[in-house]
């Protein structure tokens, strides 16, 4: 099935490109979150008159995004989990469980918007990267410790060492340097 594309999409390609694309995944996900319409010359013709509203939406929203993007720079969560001698935690850390400590912090994201390239299971430094918009995305550095001492101590090791102790998956740039972090009650 083919369809017009209303914003960008990583696998797809930008707005307004006509793409190729299975038809359940064009009517189970595409269709019904507006992120397209299908490809008949009608709408052809409505997403040509309607192009630069589209594209000044997008433009604004993409200025929020990074704006916000600037406003966490750098950003560190602590979650307070129990774990094993080893370092194995009791369960793991989800993305609801980051997205909620990103709300507590100010940032309206949903679990959908965080991406983990494999589930935290471990104590330590990991990274975790949050989409705020299709072409925005911004690193949160995520700490995980028993106690809430340890999550301190982490930090402070993390900022005087960051060249030669990076968390896992790396942290570089600012990040690494200038750490904002966030204190929680144990879960």
């Amino acid at each position: 099935m083919q369809v017009i594309l209303l914003e960008r999409l990583a696998n797809l390609g930008p707005m307004g490109t006509v793409v190729e694309v299975k038809p359940g995944y064009a009517r189970n996900f595409l269709l019904p979150q507006k992120k397209a319409l299908r490809a008949t010359q009608a709408n052809l013709d409505l997403f040509a008159q309607q192009r630069k509203t589209l594209e000044a939406s997008n433009s604004s929203k993409k200025e929020e995004a990074e704006a916000i993007a600037k406003k966490f720079e750098g950003l560190s969560i602590s979650i307070i989990r129990q774990a094993g001698e080893s370092g194995h935690l009791y369960g793991s850390v989800s993305l609801r469980d980051i997205a909620d400590k990103l709300v507590e912090r100010g940032m309206n994201v949903d679990k959908r918007q965080v991406g983990l390239m494999h589930p935290i299971k471990e104590v330590g430094l990991h990274n975790c990267e949050v989409h705020l918009h299709p072409e925005v995305s911004m690193k949160v550095v995520i700490v995980v410790a028993p106690t809430e001492e340890e999550a301190q101590n982490k930090i402070r090791s993390r900022s005087s060492t960051h060249k030669e102790d990076s968390p896992k998956d790396s942290v570089e740039g600012e990040e690494a340097r200038s750490p904002q972090v966030e204190a929680v009650a144990e879960v």
